[in-house]
């Protein structure tokens, strides 16, 4: 099943893709407002693209195995979504 490897890879990068450039305009946003709750969203998503990355990297690169990379990965999903409810709790203040 060579092609289930190759697959992870795809949608890891379409995650690192897609994380990243919300991630941008979230902080593109905080900047031009000043708004804290935006930066907070950027973090929180700034994060679980981090976990994608670091899950695809640490089961890749270093050999770690897939459930280990689910956990990293599932893990600072979340973080990432406690940061974003956060981030949205702030805002009604």
């Amino acid at each position: 099943m060579m092609w289930v490897g190759t697959a992870i890879v795809v949608v890891k990068t379409v995650i690192l893709l897609l994380g990243s450039g919300i991630t941008y305009i979230a902080y593109r946003a905080y900047r031009r407002t000043g708004v804290p709750s935006l930066r907070m969203l950027g973090i929180g998503f700034g994060i679980i693209t981090f976990g994608a990355l670091l899950a695809g990297i640490a089961h890749q690169i270093l050999s770690v195995s897939l459930e280990m990379g689910i956990l990293i990965n599932s893990v600072l999903v979340a973080i990432g979504l406690g940061i974003i409810m956060y981030s949205l709790y702030l805002e009604r203040e």
